[in-house]
């Protein structure tokens, strides 16, 4: 083979590297991009309200942000990736755009995937120091979507609580032992997750009866649960007021965080009373998402 055959065969390769990496970078938005706000923008607020508590340096802020990330990242692909593989044929009906639904990927690809990503997670869960919180985290991933969990709203909305608990608590440690007023953050959160997040289920009752899954409106019927949902996110105000805002110091940056948390709050209580189409609960769901970014972010300004 001469030199120009070479340099030929070369270029090629580079080519077909890059257009792999691209494929897989696309694969992993469309496996994770809807659960950005929830999932990955939520604890890397956390860590700077962590980072700001101990007043730390800067270069440890970078660090922790990289770890962070790394960490919640892994948390989200190998759930929504099992999620998917475990769901397909509800994927079809709520989510046909879905990567396993339209073949970008084969089951036995996505399997790989998972596999390595759970492999990886705990290496790294193990890395940062933070092992215990990765397995519960891992923990939650096997229940939900390959458990059962998934298919009772009581143990469904137990694990996602927990979830959220143990990602938080991972992002916190990387930056700091945990405090007691970590604690009551992380604790609450946990809990409005496990008992507001479904809001998120009223977008999908076609597809949750398709697969006799008993979701929170399936089990009360829609009308009892959009009235019990809309109380919750009603209350709520009042809830992080007396809970998370009060125990800081009194000062104009707490009172408005408690103002932009309100509004988001009571939005979304009207909103699942008066909008009611699949596409609308989507909406609902995602401002809810907003408001957890909005919660996080203040705890930079409280704390």
């Amino acid at each position: 083979m001469d030199a120009q055959t070479r340099v030929v065969s070369s270029n090629f390769a580079a080519i077909n590297l890059s257009k792999s990496l691209l494929r897989e970078l696309h694969l992993l938005w469309q496996f994770t991009g809807r659960d950005i706000s929830s999932t990955i923008i939520p604890p890397i607020l956390f860590i700077v309200a962590a980072w700001d508590y101990v007043e730390s340096s800067l270069s440890e802020l970078l660090f922790a942000l990289a770890c962070g990330t790394l960490f919640v990242w892994l948390y989200l692909f190998s759930f929504c990736l099992s999620n998917q593989i475990a769901g397909v044929e509800e994927d079809r009906i709520n989510k046909p755009n879905r990567p396993l639904v339209t073949g970008k990927i084969s089951l036995h690809g996505a399997l790989v995937r998972w596999f390595l990503s759970m492999a990886l997670f705990t290496f790294i869960g193990w890395y940062f120091g933070v092992l215990e919180w990765a397995l519960i985290c891992q923990m939650v991933v096997i229940l939900h979507n390959f458990g059962g969990w998934d298919k009772h709203w009581i143990t469904k909305n137990f694990l996602i609580g927990l979830g959220t608990f143990a990602h938080l608590a991972a992002v916190w440690q990387l930056v700091t032992p945990i405090t007691p007023i970590a604690w009551r953050w992380l604790f609450l959160i946990g809990a409005i997750w496990s008992t507001l997040v479904a809001v998120q289920d009223l977008r999908d009752i076609e597809g949750d009866l398709a697969v006799n899954r008993s979701t929170f409106p399936i089990a009360f019927g829609e009308k009892a649960s959009r009235f019990l949902l809309s109380l919750g996110f009603g209350l709520l105000p009042f809830i992080i007021h007396f809970i998370l805002m009060m125990p800081t110091q009194n000062t104009t940056s707490t009172l408005l965080c408690d103002i932009v948390l309100a509004v988001f709050s009571w939005l979304i209580a009207a909103r699942i009373v008066f909008n009611r189409s699949p596409q609308e609960d989507h909406q609902t769901y995602m401002l809810f998402t907003y408001w957890y970014c909005l919660v996080l972010a203040s705890a930079i300004v409280v704390l």
